[in-house]
Order: structure tokens, then C-alpha cells, then sequence
């Protein structure tokens, strides 16, 4: 037994920061960041938590589906950035739409939306499930040196989610990995104060090996495009939409122009919302629903890549 995407939602904060007010704090432009990511803003919060957004989005999902709380039987959410380390973040949803079914997080970086479609599947293969909201919700500001040009100015919040029922097709094909490189993008825990701790407690801000990401990230995205078709016997010609992980222009590009693809077929949210880490693939592929832009039957590659370094890559059937 798979699974079929019944519907989709977003919600981003109020706020939209352009390249150019970077300048008044950071030694930064338009001119330097956009040719170099292809963002021109981001949506940051300001008086909006994280709980709200990521409610805010499964309301939407679950209005589209034409789906209640209470019909649901189970939540996974996907975050590195919660407003709680405990209860899961899913919990606060749970709460927040009023729903009262199991609920827990996945923890996989920018990947996390896939691996938690990865995880909702096995709950449908067991027949454990009908109905599963997975929602994927980052405030990726509250992680970040804003004194660093090189990250701050890539990031941005907001949530999206999807709600899956029961009897679908899906996934044609899925891939989950792991590359192991923890210093290449990570963002230490938080170092407490217990009087006994002798080990080193670095700042819980976000790091990054810039060049280590772009190799890894478009060559993850290559390989699994091509083992994707390969599983589910179509070709890459074949797929209809490519959702990638909205890190860089740059990454998407030199993948596109790797694989061959027609660059059309590839969604962006990139340059209105920065890297939203596992929220962007589910937000592009809501914002690709919801223009019209999918039709009965298009076959959707999503391939999420972050650190880890994680990579899950699945191939959907609309509809």
C-alpha cells in the first residue's frame, strides 16, 4: 500500500528582507549576493513563532485536502530550528490544529521533508495508517551568526506540509543516504551550563565548507535523478517537474546543466524565499499545485540534500 499527496500548504513570515539592508549592519550588497545564490530576499520572523507558521501551514494542507484534525493518524514533522527541543514540534501542532494522534519530528537536515515521506510510507506499507499530515517547518534565523555575510545572508524561514491518504501509488521510487561529513555544514547543540562539563562549548550558530556543499550537492542531485528513473523503469526525459532543494542558483544550474534537463521543468523558490532548509521542497512543490501547474499524472522528482550529509530523493505520481 503507498500513498497520494490530497493536498499541500505553505505559510512564510510577514517580513520580506531584501538583499540591499544587509548593507546597513554587513559588509554586503545586492551586487555581491545575488550573483553568487541567486536570492534577491527572504522571509525572516519577527513576531511570528514558528508554531504559528508551521500551524498555519498544515491548516492550509488540511483545508486542501478537504481533510479535519481529527481524521488524522499521524504527524511527523520535519525540523532542525523548533520553537522546542521538547516536546517535538509535531507535538505543538498537534496541539495547535487540534488534532490527537501520534506526533514526532525528523531530524535530517534540508533532506527532512523526504525522509519524513521515507518514514509516513512505512506507516502506510503496515497498514498502520489512513491519513498523515507531514509537515516541514524551519526558523533557520535563530541558528545564524548575522555577523557572518558568507551564511547569514542565505537563509530564511517558513513552513509547508502535506496531507497523504492511503491507497496511492506512491513513492514510484525513493532514496535516502547519508555521505558522512558532520563538520561540513552543522550547527552545534546548545551548551548548557552543567558546572561538570569540561568540553569545549562553541556558539550554536550555523557553519559551513562552502565548496564541500556545492560538490557534494550537485552531484547528489545528479546521481539520484538518474537512480530515481532508473528504479521506477522511466527515463529522466520522462519527469514532468523536478523539485530540488532551494540552496543556490548556482547548485541548480550546474545540476540542470549536468543532467541535460529542460531547465522549465525545474521549480525555484529560490530568489523571493533563501534556503529554508527542509520547509523548501514542500513550499515549491505547494506553490507549484496551487498555480496550476501540476496536472493528473506528472511525474515529481523532489531531491532534498543538507548536512549529514544527508540526501532523499523520491519520485511521485500527481494525482
Amino acid at each position: 500500500m503507498g500513498f497520494r499527496i490530497l493536498g499541500t500548504g505553505s505559510a512564510l513570515p510577514a517580513r520580506s528582507v531584501a538583499n540591499d539592508e544587509f548593507s546597513s549592519f554587513l559588509d554586503t550588497s545586492d551586487e555581491w549576493i545575488f550573483p553568487r545564490t541567486g536570492i534577491k530576499s527572504r522571509r525572516l520572523c519577527t513576531t511570528e513563532t514558528l508554531d504559528e507558521l508551521a500551524n498555519a501551514a498544515a491548516e492550509r494542507a488540511l483545508a486542501a485536502a478537504g481533510v479535519d484534525p481529527s481524521e488524522l493518524d499521524l504527524i511527523i514533522c520535519s525540523t532542525t530550528s523548533g520553537d522546542h527541543l521538547m516536546p517535538a514540534q509535531a507535538c505543538a501542532i498537534a496541539e495547535g490544529i487540534g488534532a490527537s494522534c501520534p506526533a514526532f519530528d525528523v531530524s535530517a537536515a534540508c533532506a527532512g521533508f523526504v525522509f519524513a515521506l521515507d518514514v509516513a510510507d512505512g506507516y502506510f506499507a503496515r497498514g498502520r495508517v489512513r491519513t498523515v499530515l507531514v509537515v516541514a517547518a524551519e526558523k533557520v534565523s535563530r541558528l545564524l551568526d548575522w555577523t557572518d555575510r558568507a551564511t547569514c545572508v542565505l537563509f530564511g524561514d517558513g513552513a509547508a506540509a502535506a496531507v497523504l491518504g492511503a491507497d496511492g501509488a506512491n513513492p514510484l521510487a525513493v532514496s535516502v543516504s547519508t555521505e558522512p561529513g558532520v563538520d561540513v555544514l552543522h550547527v552545534p547543540g546548545v551548551p548548557g551550563t552543567s558546572p561538570y562539563d569540561e568540553t569545549e562549548r562553541p556558539e550554536p550558530h550555523l557553519a559551513m565548507e562552502g565548496r564541500r556543499v556545492f560538490k557534494f550537492a550537485v552531484g547528489t542531485i545528479c546521481s539520484s535523478v538518474i537512480e530515481l528513473a532508473q528504479q521506477a523503469g522511466v527515463s529522466v526525459e520522462d519527469i514532468d517537474h523536478f523539485v530540488f532543494h532551494q540552496a543556490n542558483e548556482r547548485i541548480l544550474s550546474s545540476a540542470v546543466a549536468r543532467l541535460g534537463i529542460d531547465d522549465a521543468k525545474v521549480v525555484r523558490s529560490l530568489a523571493e524565499t533563501g534556503n529554508i532548509s527542509s520547509a523548501c521542497i514542500p513550499l515549491a512543490l505547494d506553490r507549484l499545485a496551487r498555480s496550476g501547474g501540476l496536472a493528473e499524472g506528472d511525474l515529481v522528482a523532489l531531491v532534498g540534500f543538507g548536512a549529514g550529509l544527508d540526501t532523499g530523493a523520491c519520485l511521485l505520481r500527481w494525482g
